[in-house]
């Protein structure tokens, strides 16, 4: 059996879109013939102190010599004297959910310093595996990697028995993703703001852990507004919890600044339910024409006018959840994804 080093950043149980992806593409390579070792090279990527990345280095040139390691962008982007190291001794694979320095919030001279690190980390690999089409595009644009040294491996979703919904006196509104500016729950909230009058409730489930500013500052917001009795934020939510959030959902509404892929918008369309997002980074491919709406990030207005229609009138929520139940079943599976992924360690290996 070929074997792979998974190397991981903290826990691959955490909860959010990029680890999910990790862990299931760790469960799948199996079926492919592939032996996976996780390895958790410290859980403070992409901020390691010197001493934490001397650490990760060490677990990594400790992987015996000429085995494939996959090691997530989250901690690669900030390693390019480990990743020079290693591509002389081992097959490199560097998994980039997005490029770091796209974070929002992140201050102009730390944005510099991501990009010139993962820029050069970059140029020591021997392929990259990344979520989407526009990511790819961006790695060849901005930090020069060889289109042909790049995989596009989309993330997967699981086929869900699916039903309509029956309209109900609420609009239950559901939004999923760790609490940090580039999910734009600012914008959300001031769009819902501006409808009062309109029967809806909102569910956030995400890591309130990862930013207590931008925490604190979505409390603050939705308590000026006054509407701390028609918004639950739920934090982290189990598996089986969230399966449960999404059947119940009769709207998805994600306002994110950016996003690599976007998984949170496949998940509610493989449910069946209808998505407003927005058009930053690779959310389009991740919302089929039919499935959602797409307004621009940022943009309050814009936002306000698509939750005004769509939970205003349940015919065009109708509408486009049926068009999610068709794209539904269209969506690749984490088994194609996994398939995808051991084809392009075939190509180090």
């Amino acid at each position: 059996m070929k074997s792979v080093v998974f190397a991981v950043p903290g826990d691959l149980a955490t909860a959010t879109g990029g680890y999910v992806y990790d862990r299931r593409i760790v469960a799948e390579l199996p079926k492919a013939g592939w032996q996976v070792d996780v390895l958790d090279i410290g859980a403070t990527f992409p901020r390691a102190s010197a001493a934490e990345r001397a650490t990760a280095h060490l677990r990594l040139t400790g992987v015996p010599a000429g085995r494939v390691i996959v090691i997530d962008g989250l901690a690669f982007g900030v390693m390019p004297e480990s990743a020079e190291t290693l591509e002389r001794t081992h097959k490199l694979v560097a998994l980039v959910h997005h490029p770091l320095a796209l974070e929002t919030g992140l201050q102009e001279w730390e944005a510099a310093q991501f990009r010139d690190s993962e820029r050069r980390s970059l140029s020591f690999v021997h392929r990259v595996i990344t979520t989407s089409a526009t990511t790819a595009k961006l790695l060849a644009a901005d930090f020069a990697v060889p289109a042909e040294k790049v995989s596009i491996v989309v993330p997967g979703t699981d086929r869900m028995a699916l039903t309509e919904h029956r309209p109900g006196d609420v609009v239950r509104l559901l939004a999923v993703g760790s609490i940090v500016p580039r999910k734009g729950y600012d914008v959300l909230i001031a769009a819902l703001g501006h409808l009062p009058d309109l029967p809806w409730r909102l569910t956030i489930a995400g890591d309130a852990s990862r930013s207590p500013v931008t925490a604190r500052a979505l409390k603050e917001q939705i308590a000026a507004l006054h509407l701390a009795d028609r918004i639950t934020v739920r934090g982290v939510v189990a598996a089986d919890q969230l399966a449960l959030l999404y059947a119940d959902a009769d709207l998805f509404v994600l306002s994110s600044r950016y996003e690599g892929f976007g998984m949170a918008y496949t998940e509610a369309i493989a449910h069946g339910v209808p998505v407003i997002g927005t058009t930053a980074g690779a959310i389009p491919e991740a919302v089929p024409s039919g499935a959602g709406v797409l307004v621009a990030p940022d943009n309050v207005r814009e936002l306000t006018l698509a939750l005004m229609r769509l939970v205003g009138h349940h015919g065009e929520r109708a509408r486009l959840a049926a068009g999610a139940r068709a794209a539904a079943a269209t969506l690749p599976t984490w088994d194609d994804a996994g398939r995808l992924f051991a084809r392009a360690l075939e190509q180090v290996a």
